[in-house]
Formats: structure tokens, C-alpha cells, sequence
């Protein structure tokens, strides 16, 4: 196999063109057969193949920059940088499913969340510029409908202004980010796909003109002078050139000979260069291709020959979500939903399917959906705007600014909220109840089951003054869990027997550990701790029941999958202190730090984030209250 020869780019030059193309149909089995294993995103890696092939002839990375934007469709990229163990991708301590600094010197960027790679492109042109390194280039390559996100616009607007620094943009255009990518730019690119250039238009032009007696000459000249206007015409590439972005294309992006020869002119430029490439995403499998919803944009374990999941998925968070939202908008025509390019990751699909005229894709424009959010709250509808956790960090000043300081009625669902595990750092949804917390007037839901989803949403969306937040895990929902009892807003899980006067610990739950916190106060139990487990349901603001509550027990354990910094456990912390109630608490979370790729299960075991962890801790701190602490050794929890 030619792939195995391949130890680094360079191996590439050796390569004839037959050789190459070769070499990209291997990548592709390749491809399916290792994904099909382990998951992944396998139709964004699919369309560039012969892209990637063609970079890495060009230009000489590491030395060259080369980065993708969206990281996910840098697999080719690890296979032809040294990196073919595919077994362990996404798993702990295998390969990252995005660029990794750890893993390459040839990874410059590992952040996931798109339309960021021309900003650093930007950066990293203008330091080769400082720096006087002339032989150094940058390629930043930008695809999967990230162009939709306004940070690309912003960066586009300043490399614009430089005419003279280098840099080379290709446009990965496959018409997709998950879905169909929409929106005027799109439109935009659509006509570029389908126009004849006009360099072909006046190179015909020119032929026919010049055999014109007396007048052909200057006729066509002319026409040349008044290109302009002509090429706006013809091929109107010109809202690039309008910004001084040189632009080359559009260029089949599966002929390697044409995309090296683009690319080659573009190096060679002395400014700025878009590389518009014509990508198929899913190329060469049946199954991915005949995927229209997202040609396969990322897959679980699949059976590689027909493409269908190896195991039946059980229900979901996004589905119960996802069928509770067109409930939702059966019994109220003012409820629509919103979502930023991810319209069946989020569970909106159906919900467009139902209501196709209340349903809006903003592209990968967080920030915008916000604050159309606002808009259509203002206008008298009840936006949903359906995002993941990770993604809402993004558009933060708009959620405070403009959602919250004008009290817009706006319910915003984070999904993938909390511990996600195999995509890596930058796709824990670990921030959202830190960063929320301090936005006046929002409410926040953690659901504990479906059932608590489907109710909490219906609630969510009764908010007419104030945005409203609901946030659930990734993957499959749990069991019911049975509420007991009723304190305030808060459903009691769990309560010691009557004969316990004062019970030792306050144990809140938050979200979908529910299970774990029950599972803890079984483990101390055993130990003689008796506990009392409840959950807040809305964790923002904190339960006025709550602080009268802490202080009939003698410590105060909070349980969260979020980041441990400003979390549910630093509010309920002040509200105590607030009620002048001074009673012992200890909060358990997520560490602030980066997490590596892995299965959720070890993360959390890796983070402490475990019923036996918890409940050992727990135990020590009730046998220090006790005295017992030095004199004797907490019993071993198991």
C-alpha cells in the first residue's frame, strides 16, 4: 500500500499523479474501515482527500502553516503527517478527532469551534511580516459552512486591508456544515459553483473580437478596461475582490493536478488569495452520499458496508427534547426555533419538519441567533433557540446584553451540557452554569430525567419577561427518578426517617447525576450518615427553601457536572451566607482545567467525579465534625 510508505509530507513529492490518485482512494477505504470502528466525523474527511494531498505537495508544513477550520476534517491531515493508528481515535489515549498540539508539530490550532482559523491565520501571517520570515507561508483552510460565522467576516476584513502580506484562504466548499449550508453566502457561493469564469468568457471573447476588422481591437479592450463590471456579470466572484482578496477559482476539489496548480499560484502571490475548491462531502462511499440529512458528518460505530449503526440507540436527551418541542408547537403557534447549523445534532429537525415556516438556521452565527432571539421575543413570538453548551459561550454579551437586559422571553436549550468526553477539550459543555450565573433575571433548569426535561421546557417557555435556560447531558437519558416530597420549588429525592432529628448531610443534585447522588447516600448510610438528597430543578436562582433547609443538617454537599469555579456550588454558597446560615459545604465538580479525550466514565473517574469519591470525602468530613478525624480513620467507602 502507498499509505504505509507515508511517514511525512515530503514522501508525497515522490509521488507521480497516478500514484496519486491511488494514494487517495486508499486514504478513503482507510478511512471508512477505521471510523466504522470507532466513530468519528467521516464525510467531512471524505470530501478532502485530494485537498489535503495537494496542501501538503505545496506547501511545507511545519515550517508552512497549514490549518483547518473546522478541525474535523483534519484526518487526511494526521494520516499524511505520521499519524495511521487510527484504533484508539477519540479514546483515551488514542488520537484526537481534531488537530492536537500534543500529538504534531504539524497542529498549530486545536480549538473545534468554527470560523476561528482566519483570525489566527491573520496573526500568524502578520508575525511572519514582523519577523521578516519571507520563506514561511500560512494556508488556512476553511469549510463545512464555518465562512457563515461572523468572526471569518471580521478576519477577512482586516486581511483585506494588508494587499501585500501573504496569505492563502482556501474555501473547503461543500455546501454543508452538518446540513445543507443556507443564507446569502451560500447563494452567494452557489452562483460561483454554477458560473463560467470570465477569464474563459473574455479569452473567447478575445479570439472572436481579434478576427473583427477596424473594430474588434479596441472593442475588446474596452471590454478588458470594464472587466469589472463584466466579471460581477459573469462570475461574481467580485465580493471577494471587492475586499482586495485576490481569488482563484472555482477549482474541482478532487483533481489533484488542478488544485496543486491554484494552490501554487496562490503561494506565489505576494497578498492575500482565496482558493475557492469544489469539495464533495462523503465522497467515494454509497451510504454517506446517500445521507442527505448530514452525509454522515459524524457516526457512531457503523457496520461499514451499509453504514448502519452496529447497535440500536436508546433514547436520548435531544430526542426527548426533540419530541416535546413539536408538542410544544402544536398547542402554541408563537413558538419557533432557532438553531446555528445544527439542526438535527439539536433535535430540531423534527420540530422543521412539522413547522417549516417557524423554524430559522442562522448558519454558525451564535452570537446572531441571540440576538435574533431577542428580536423575535420583542416582536411577540417565544424563540427556542437549541445550541450546544459549548457553543453558547460564544455568544454571551448578546445573552446579557441583549436578551437579559431587555427582558426578552427567550428560552435557550444547551445540549452536550456538562462532561461530553471523546471530542475532547474544547467540547465540554463545562462553563455554561458558571458563566450564566451572572446575567440577571435568567432562570436555569437542570433536568434530572425526560420526564423533568418535558416539564422544565413547558415551564421554560411560560417566561415571558426574563431568558430562560434548560441544559442536559449528552447521549442517553437515565431512568425516572421519583421525587418524595416537595420543599419549595425543590423535589426531594431522598430523606432520612423520622427518628432523625437533625440529619447529617444536605446533599443537592444537580441535572442528571441525580443517580450518582442517590448512589452516594446509599454509600453513606452504611457508614451511619444519614442524608437528605433534593434537587433544585431550577438551580438559578437558588431556592429561597434551601438555606432554611441547610440548616437543620449539619453539612451541606453540592453535586454538579459543570466547572467547580462560580458553579451552582459558589451560589448555593452565597445564598447561605446571605441567610447567615454557617454551616459546613463542600461542592464537587469539574476541575477547572482542559480535559483530554476519553469516554465520559473514566473523565469522571480521572476528576473524582464518582459516588464512591464523593461519599469517601463526605465520610471524612462528618468524621471530622465529629472529632473523630485524627483519633481514628474514616471507615474505607466502597
Amino acid at each position: 500500500m502507498l499509505l504505509t510508505r507515508i511517514k511525512g509530507p515530503r514522501d508525497l513529492d515522490r509521488l507521480s499523479q497516478e500514484e496519486l490518485d491511488q494514494l487517495a482512494a486508499e486514504i478513503r477505504s482507510f478511512l471508512v474501515d477505521a471510523v466504522s470502528k470507532t466513530g468519528g466525523h467521516l464525510g467531512p474527511n471524505l470530501g478532502v482527500v485530494e485537498l489535503t494531498i495537494a496542501l501538503h505537495r505545496v506547501f511545507d508544513s511545519p515550517k508552512d502553516k497549514v490549518l483547518f477550520d473546522t478541525g474535523h476534517q483534519a484526518y487526511v491531515h494526521k494520516l499524511l503527517t505520521g499519524r495511521q493508528d487510527f484504533g484508539g481515535l477519540r479514546s483515551k489515549g488514542g488520537l484526537s478527532g481534531y488537530p492536537s498540539r500534543a500529538e504534531s508539530d504539524h497542529d498549530v490550532i486545536e480549538n473545534s469551534h468554527a470560523s476561528t482559523v482566519l483570525g489566527w491565520a491573520d496573526g500568524l501571517a502578520k508575525a511572519n511580516e514582523v519577523l521578516g520570515r519571507e520563506d514561511h507561508h500560512v494556508a488556512a483552510v476553511i469549510g463545512d459552512g464555518a465562512l457563515t460565522g461572523g468572526m471569518a467576516w471580521e478576519a477577512l476584513n482586516n486581511i483585506a486591508a494588508a494587499k501585500d502580506r501573504p496569505l492563502v484562504i482556501v474555501v473547503n466548499d461543500n455546501e454543508r456544515s452538518y446540513g445543507p449550508t443556507i443564507g446569502g453566502l451560500a447563494n452567494h457561493l452557489a452562483t460561483l459553483r454554477t458560473t463560467d469564469g470570465y477569464e474563459r468568457f473574455l479569452a473567447r471573447g478575445k479570439e472572436l473580437l481579434e478576427r473583427t476588422p477596424v473594430v474588434g481591437k479596441p472593442l475588446f479592450e474596452t471590454l478588458h478596461g470594464a472587466k469589472k463590471g463584466l466579471k460581477d456579470f459573469i462570475a461574481p466572484q467580485g465580493m471577494f475582490e471587492d475586499l482586495g482578496l485576490k481569488y482563484i477559482g472555482p477549482i474541482d476539489g478532487h483533481d489533484i493536478e488542478a488544485l496543486e496548480s491554484a494552490l501554487q499560484r496562490a503561494k506565489r502571490f505576494s497578498g492575500p488569495v482565496i482558493v475557492h475548491c469544489l469539495t464533495q462531502k462523503g465522497r467515494g462511499y454509497t451510504p454517506a452520499l446517500e445521507h442527505e440529512a448530514d452525509r454522515f458528518h459524524a457516526v457512531g460505530v457503523i457496520h461499514p458496508d451499509t453504514g448502519l449503526p452496529v447497535k440500536t440507540a436508546a433514547a436520548s436527551w435531544t430526542s426527548v427534547f426533540a419530541d416535546e418541542m413539536v408538542k410544544l408547537g402544536h398547542e402554541r403557534e408563537d413558538i419557533v426555533g432557532i438553531t446555528a447549523a445544527m439542526l438535527h445534532p439539536v433535535g430540531l429537525n423534527k420540530f422543521a419538519e412539522a413547522f417549516p415556516n417557524r423554524i430559522y438556521d442562522v448558519g454558525i452565527a451564535e452570537q446572531h441567533a441571540a440576538t435574533s432571539a431577542a428580536g423575535l421575543a420583542t416582536g411577540g413570538v417565544h424563540p427556542v433557540f437549541a445550541v450546544y453548551a459549548t457553543f453558547l459561550n460564544r455568544a454571551f454579551d448578546q445573552v446579557l446584553m441583549d436578551v437579559a437586559l431587555h427582558k426578552c422571553g427567550v428560552t435557550f436549550v444547551l445540549d452536550r451540557a456538562g462532561v461530553t468526553g471523546d471530542d475532547g477539550a474544547s467540547h465540554n459543555g463545562m462553563w455554561d452554569m458558571s458563566i450564566l450565573q451572572i446575567v440577571p433575571g435568567l432562570r436555569l433548569a437542570a433536568p434530572r430525567d425526560a420526564e423533568q426535561l418535558r416539564a422544565q421546557l413547558r415551564e421554560a417557555v411560560e417566561v415571558k419577561d426574563a431568558p430562560t435556560v434548560v441544559r442536559y447531558s449528552k447521549g442517553v437519558v437515565g431512568p425516572a427518578v421519583p421525587a418524595v416530597g416537595r420543599i419549595g420549588g425543590m423535589d426531594v429525592l431522598r430523606a432520612p426517617g423520622a427518628e432523625v432529628t437533625r440529619p447529617d448531610v444536605l446533599l443537592v443534585s444537580v441535572g442528571a447525576l441525580a443517580p450518582m447522588c442517590l448512589e452516594i447516600a446509599n454509600l453513606l448510610d452504611k457508614q451511619g450518615i444519614s442524608t437528605t438528597v433534593v434537587d433544585p430543578r431550577w438551580v438559578k436562582p437558588v431556592d429561597e427553601a434551601l438555606a432554611p433547609l441547610a440548616e437543620r443538617h449539619r453539612v451541606v454537599v453540592t453535586v454538579e457536572d459543570n466547572g467547580r469555579t462560580g458553579g451552582v456550588g459558589s451560589a448555593v454558597a452565597q445564598a447561605l451566607r446571605d441567610a447567615g446560615v454557617d454551616v459546613p459545604l463542600r461542592d464537587f465538580g469539574i476541575p477547572q482545567r482542559f480535559l483530554d479525550h476519553a469516554l465520559r466514565k473514566e473523565i469522571m473517574a480521572e476528576i473524582g467525579l464518582t459516588a464512591p469519591d464523593i461519599a469517601r470525602q463526605v465520610t471524612g468530613l462528618v468524621a471530622k465534625l465529629d472529632g473523630r478525624y485524627d483519633s481514628e480513620p474514616a471507615a474505607a467507602v466502597d
